[in-house]
């Protein structure tokens, strides 16, 4: 669970107190991620949008909070290098788009959260005795149940921009592999809590995101062919 500091609550659409305290930094990711967060609201899921005022190093530079009953999204850009980490090597025209895709897996997370569903299998999916729960040490039970909520993420993220910008999936899509190869997040690398590179692999192919079911629902279907092989 993230942490919550004291944060600077502000809207979708940026009122002018609230737009006035946020750095250009952080008045581009927010508006970049205004279609997810739009979107997200329509279907219903409870989001806040908080900033960071203070400095903070090492944080990931946008993650999502559960609390009483709400999504907290939380940007942590000021004095953060994982701001610009995470996109090094991004052309600057496609900055928005990545930040898009980060704003899309959080709301992947929310679903998660807001359904009851966090950390737990899907609906019928029966895990092989000897990787069910009782057989895993605490710490791999760990890493594996965050690994899983990661992988979801990013078949959501994946969807969205699959739904939403077609002609940048390629892109978002090489993207997302460096970022979890090179560990870029925190918790990132193979064997990690990060490391989805299993379920990003059955999201590279034409059509895999292209029929008529939620982002939420078509993320489900690859989400659960990948469990099958996570141990």
């Amino acid at each position: 669970m993230l942490k919550l500091f004291p944060l600077l609550s502000v809207s979708l659409a940026l009122p002018a107190v609230a737009a006035a305290q946020l750095t250009d930094l952080e008045t581009r990711w927010l508006q970049a991620g205004q279609p997810v967060i739009a979107f997200a609201r329509a279907q219903g899921l409870p989001i806040d949008i908080i900033v960071q005022p203070q400095d903070a190093p090492g944080a990931v530079p946008l993650a999502l909070g559960y609390e009483a009953g709400r999504c907290k999204l939380v940007l942590s850009l000021r004095g953060n290098a994982q701001a610009d980490s995470v996109l090094q090597g991004v052309p600057p025209a496609r900055h928005g788009l990545m930040m898009e895709a980060m704003t899309a897996h959080e709301i992947g997370h929310c679903q998660r959260y807001a359904q009851g569903d966090w950390h737990a299998l899907p609906r019928g999916f029966v895990e092989p005795r000897s990787t069910q729960r009782g057989n895993l040490t605490p710490l791999a039970q760990e890493l594996r149940e965050t690994r899983r909520e990661e992988g979801y993420a990013d078949l959501v993220a994946l969807a969205w921009m699959q739904g939403r910008h077609p002609e940048q999936y390629p892109h978002v899509l090489a993207w997302m592999r460096g970022v979890r190869a090179g560990g870029e997040v925190a918790g990132g690398g193979a064997g990690g809590s990060h490391a989805t590179q299993a379920w990003l692999a059955l999201a590279d192919g034409a059509g895999v995101f292209d029929g008529p079911a939620s982002i939420f629902e078509q993320a489900q279907v690859l989400w659960r062919k990948g469990l099958s092989g996570d141990k």
